[in-house]
């Protein structure tokens, strides 16, 4: 026997015919998969059975809600942490927070908030800083660059 195109098949078993539903008495099942009465039962119904499908997997997957800022947010430092790491005198920097281990990355910038109380003059300089934190390093005989 010699290999053409009319005499090569498949293997039996191999191939699988699709399943017809809803044609003649040879199809499976009693409703033919649209479940028993109403209007998505009956040709033209609403929108077939794809969509009964779609729904559920769309239902099933979570939904993102709320919002998220893109805006970059300075690392925050308080006049307390600044009264227990620096002496008086000092001049506070970016660069002076990150060596001293009070902030891990200076490259988001840095704010300076009034919580705690300062007792010590420093000058600061490169850092965003908060009303309260003004008037107590002001306070205190400080100056903000």
């Amino acid at each position: 026997m010699s290999l053409t195109l009319h005499s090569i098949h498949p293997k039996k078993g191999s191939k699988k015919s699709k399943k017809r539903i809803g044609r003649g008495l040879g199809s499976t099942g009693r409703y033919s998969g649209r479940g028993i009465k109403g209007q998505r039962s009956r040709s033209g119904g609403k929108s077939g059975l794809k969509l009964l499908g779609l729904r559920q997997i769309m239902l099933a997957t979570p939904k993102n809600k709320g919002f998220k800022s893109g805006r970059i947010k300075p690392e925050v430092v308080n006049v307390a942490d600044l009264s227990k790491t620096f002496a008086d005198g000092y001049k506070i920097t970016p660069k002076a927070l990150l060596r001293k281990g009070l902030i891990s990355n200076g490259d988001r910038g840095v704010k300076i908030l009034g919580n705690g109380a300062i007792s010590i003059k420093v000058s600061i300089f490169d850092c965003a800083v908060s009303k309260t934190a003004k008037q107590k390093i002001e306070e205190a005989g400080g100056t903000i660059a």
